[in-house]
């Protein structure tokens, strides 16, 4: 589940969603969403552990995916790997990895805590200053205004947040669980076409400024080669890989 920061809005009711075994694919080009909250993509498998509408799946990302290796085509993530502890995430990134056909590729949004972490010391720019404003008028009303150790504590304990990444940490991950050419984005933006324009954060805090500030967006390759060998309990193991520290 993606849980949205206060004043999102109230969820309407919405008819029983499908259970995991009804999970299917859109058309021939399977794409699949996790995490999806109310961010219902056209085209894709929009999944999501407590879904919200009809439109919307059941799946645990903490789980194995009820889904054969190497047959989907891209995998989808915002504002949801850091609602998940380390282990899980790196377990998500593998499952994910296993799934994706060689040459398929993953596109994750999430927090920035090297962004967030600038935020404390000096004198703040015009943006950092609009950003701790943002926050403290709308989700820390007891705390000092504008004052950057409760920005910062706030990311970590609230809406569910377990593990906050920055560029390095979330890079050195993906490395270890086989991707290859990664790529850093801003929201909105990629080279391939069927991964621009997805994210919908910005839209639903009402600020698309405040979302290209604190939001880091990677996309990354399951490299052709062998499938991941798997360990005892499920949790697939990568094998070798020469080239997997290119990025």
């Amino acid at each position: 589940m993606r849980p949205w920061p206060a004043g999102a809005g109230l969820r309407p009711a919405q008819p029983q969603p499908p259970r995991r075994d009804d999970l299917r694919f859109p058309d021939e080009t399977r794409r699949l969403q996790l995490g999806a909250g109310i961010n219902v993509l056209h085209g894709w498998l929009n999944t999501d552990l407590e879904p919200g509408s009809g439109a919307v799946g059941l799946l645990d990302a903490t789980k194995p995916f009820p889904f054969e290796d190497q047959v989907l085509d891209y995998v989808f993530s915002e504002h949801h790997l850091e609602h998940l502890t380390h282990p899980e995430g790196a377990f998500t990134l593998r499952e994910c990895h296993r799934v994706l056909k060689p040459g398929g590729r993953i596109r994750i949004a999430t927090p920035d805590l090297g962004v967030l972490l600038g935020l404390y010391g000096g004198t703040p720019s015009a943006t950092q200053a609009r950003y701790l404003s943002f926050i403290s008028d709308r989700f820390i009303p007891e705390g000092d205004r504008d004052n950057p150790v409760f920005v910062i504590n706030n990311a970590f304990s609230e809406w569910g947040h377990r593990f906050l990444y920055d560029r390095r940490t979330l890079r050195d991950l993906l490395l270890r669980v086989g991707y290859v050419d990664l790529a850093f984005w801003t929201p909105g933006r990629s080279a391939d076409p069927q991964l621009r324009g997805l994210e919908r954060h910005g839209a639903y805090i009402g600020d698309e400024e405040i979302n290209r500030f604190e939001t880091m967006v990677v996309e990354a390759t399951r490299p052709p080669g062998r499938p991941p060998v798997r360990k005892a309990g499920g949790a697939p193991r990568r094998p070798a890989d020469p080239g997997a520290r290119r990025g």
